[in-house]
C-alpha cells in the first residue's frame, strides 16, 4: 500500500447529484474484434475511479473513448451532458475539460520541462505567454519538480518525465483527468513518485479515472473499482468490499494472481 508524508490527507466529501461522466451501453470494435461490449458506469465530480483487469480487457480503449480519441460504434458517453461522439462537438473544448496522461510520456525532447508544460495553452489556446508561464511554474512545483524547469526530458528520469506529462495535462485546466497505466513503463523505484502525485491531485478534489495495475494504490485512493474482462464490467464496488469480498469467480481468480 502506498504511504508517504501526505498519507493522512483527507479527501473532500463527494458531491451528490448528476454524473460528470456517464457511459451507457458503450460498444467499440476494431474491425471484427469487439473490444467493448456494452460498458456502463457513472462518475461524479471529485470521485476517483480505478479500472483494473487483465491485458486486452478493453481498459485503455475505454479511456480513449471517454476523451473522444477513439469513436464508439454504439451507446453513449457524456461529459457534462455533452455527447462525446456528437460530430458537432468541439473536440478541443472536450479535451480542455478532459485531460489524459498515457503510459508513454510523449514529451517534446527539444523543449525544456517548462516549455513542454506551456506549449498547449500558448500554441493551442492562444493564452498570454506570461500568464501561462506563471501557471506552468506553479504546476511544476505541484508535481515536486522545482529546479527542473530548464531541464530537457532526456536529462530526467522516467518518473520525472511522467510528472512533467501530468503537469502538461493540468496546464489545460481540465475538470477530469484520465490516467492510462501511467506507471507501467517505469522502473519500481520511480513508480511511487508518480503515484504520490496522482494521490495529491485526488486529495485536492480532482475527478480521476485511472487504468492501473497497482492494486495497493487502487485500494487506497479509489472510491470505486471496476474490474473488466473481455470487454465487459465483470464486477465493481468500493475498494474495501471489492478486494475483500469479491463475488464473481473471475474476479476472485484475477485478484488471487495479482495480490
Amino acid at each position: 500500500m502506498l504511504s508517504d508524508s501526505n498519507s493522512d490527507m483527507t479527501r473532500p466529501a463527494k458531491a451528490t447529484g448528476e454524473p460528470i461522466v456517464s457511459l451507457r451501453d458503450v460498444h467499440k470494435s476494431f474491425g471484427e474484434l469487439e473490444v467493448l461490449k456494452g460498458v456502463s458506469f457513472d462518475v461524479r465530480k471529485g470521485e476517483v475511479i480505478c479500472i483494473i483487469g487483465p491485458s486486452g480487457s478493453g481498459k485503455s480503449t475505454l479511456i480513449r473513448c471517454i476523451n473522444g480519441l477513439s469513436p464508439i460504434q454504439r451507446g453513449s458517453i457524456k461529459v457534462r451532458d455533452q455527447e462525446v461522439n456528437d460530430p458537432r462537438l468541439d473536440k478541443l473544448a472536450l479535451r480542455k475539460k478532459v485531460g489524459i496522461v498515457f503510459q508513454q510520456y510523449n514529451l517534446f525532447p527539444h523543449k525544456t520541462a517548462l516549455e513542454n508544460v506551456m506549449m498547449a495553452p500558448v500554441k493551442v489556446l492562444r493564452e498570454p505567454k506570461a500568464e501561462v508561464e506563471i501557471r506552468a511554474r506553479d504546476l511544476i512545483r505541484k508535481v515536486r519538480l522545482t529546479g527542473k524547469e530548464d531541464v530537457y526530458p532526456g536529462q530526467l528520469s522516467g518518473g520525472q518525465q511522467q510528472r512533467v506529462a501530468i503537469a502538461r495535462s493540468l496546464a489545460m485546466r481540465p475538470e477530469i483527468m484520465l490516467f492510462d497505466e501511467v506507471t507501467a513503463a517505469l522502473d519500481p523505484e520511480t513508480v511511487k513518485e508518480v503515484l504520490v502525485t496522482i494521490k495529491e491531485l485526488a486529495a485536492d478534489g480532482m475527478t480521476c479515472i485511472l487504468v492501473t495495475h497497482e492494486m495497493g494504490f487502487a485500494r487506497e485512493v479509489a472510491d470505486h473499482i471496476y474490474f473488466t474482462d473481455h470487454g465487459v464490467i465483470v464486477e465493481h464496488g468500493p475498494p474495501q468490499e471489492f478486494f475483500t469480498n469479491a463475488k464473481d469467480p473471475r474476479t476472485r481468480q484475477f485478484l488471487s494472481q495479482v495480490l
